[in-house]
């Protein structure tokens, strides 16, 4: 598993601690992309597909693959970072990674001392990869399993990964309502209790979306959620914070993150 690492929003200055995430090797071998820590994070204002990819090299076979770039959603002003990565390296011959300089022989012992008994490694367990870090439940909720993310490639992956996040809190029946959709980008999602809008959108989640969700759920009686890619105006997280309403970021993971205490308190006591 990968380290934490401090992020600073360039937009704030506020810094936030990043786990990069690890995506499995068609060898089995774990893959995580190589963060350039000496670089500057950029906010992400403008999101396209092609430039939402990195390629990022297996050090145990040298295949190179295309992974999610790595995003950071802010805590306090909730800008959606981009965390710079190492460019790819030339491969070895062959394709396959440098090999280690074979080592220089040991000294022959010295005459009348004892000859240095050989040492024989203790194997190693094969690593494995090792899925992002899923928040807590306390002592007096029922335990949850671990959520599986699904990467995001599409506007519809976006959407099935927040439904699959609310089933995860424990909300049942989760679906797209029946009918001829508004002609909007933002996507609606009910649930018994739960009225839940999804923008899969590039551009930030501003005021005039963040009220209309909860004008939803106060004329349904239920819990009013909001997904968005590209995060929040500091407008829409002021009025989500004023109207308890809970916010997430997705990144192209599929792991949604909090970002305002709505959204802490829904994981923690689940629907």
């Amino acid at each position: 598993m990968a380290d934490a690492v401090p992020v600073r929003c360039p937009a704030c200055l506020r810094e936030n601690s990043y786990t990069a995430p690890v995506f499995p090797c068609a060898c089995g071998s774990p893959v995580i992309p190589p963060l350039d820590l000496a670089g500057l994070p950029e906010p992400l204002t403008h999101r396209t597909w092609s430039e939402s990819w990195v390629a990022v090299r297996c050090t145990a076979c040298g295949r190179e693959s295309e992974w999610p770039h790595p995003e950071v959603g802010c805590g306090s002003c909730g800008t959606v970072v981009r965390v710079p990565v190492h460019p790819l390296e030339a491969p070895g011959p062959a394709g396959r990674v440098r090999e280690q300089p074979p080592r220089r022989p040991e000294a022959p012992p010295a005459a009348g001392s004892e000859p240095a008994r050989a040492r024989t490694p203790a194997p190693q367990r094969p690593s494995r990869p090792t899925p992002p870090p899923t928040p807590s439940t306390p002592s007096g909720a029922l335990p949850r399993p671990a959520f599986r993310p699904v990467t995001i490639r599409t506007a519809r992956d976006a959407v099935a990964t927040a439904a699959l996040y609310l089933r995860w809190l424990g909300f049942q029946d989760v679906r797209q309502p029946d009918g001829r959709p508004i002609p909007s980008a933002a996507v609606d999602l009910r649930a018994p209790g739960l009225v839940a809008q999804v923008d899969p959108t590039t551009a930030p989640a501003g005021l005039r979306a963040v009220e209309c969700v909860w004008l939803n759920g106060l004329t349904a009686s239920a819990t009013s959620v909001y997904f968005a890619l590209a995060g929040y105006t500091q407008d829409a997280r002021t009025r989500a914070d004023d109207l308890g309403i809970p916010l997430f970021v997705m990144d192209l993971t599929g792991m949604p993150q909090p970002v305002n205490d709505p959204a802490d308190e829904l994981i923690a006591t689940g629907a």
